[in-house]
């Protein structure tokens, strides 16, 4: 098991920036990939970056490339998303995301194992 807790959400406004942060406990050392998501209220969740866990691979949703940066603090267990250039369309509660076992993909909430609470983005104009 895995236990997954987000922070960092507020308030602010177009332009701004934020820091995320996700503090991981349980096995984490089966952990493979983690990610951050986001829900919008209304629309489903979607996949805005994923970090692989030895190799250190970035990936990144199309709307939020050049503007968020996915990091990992292993021996803190922790995830981190910096997310500069905010834009109101960056709203809604963002959820951290952690799969276990090999060759796991974060890429899909099918592909998921286990979510934190989520924490909410709000980004005004």
């Amino acid at each position: 098991q895995v236990q997954l807790v987000e922070s960092g959400g507020g308030s602010v406004q177009a332009g701004g920036s934020l820091r995320l942060s996700c503090a991981a406990s349980g096995y984490t050392s089966s952990i493979y990939c983690m990610g951050w998501f986001r829900q919008a209220p209304g629309k489903e969740r979607e996949g805005v970056a994923r970090i692989y866990r030895r190799t250190e691979g970035t990936y990144y949703a199309d709307s939020v490339k050049g503007r968020f940066t996915i990091s990992q603090d292993n021996a803190k267990n922790t995830l981190y998303l910096q997310m500069n250039s905010l834009k109101p369309e960056d709203t809604g509660t963002y959820y951290c995301a952690a799969q276990l076992g090999y060759g796991a993909v974060c890429k899909t909430v099918s592909e998921i194992g286990y979510w934190g609470q989520g924490t909410q983005v709000t980004v005004s104009s």
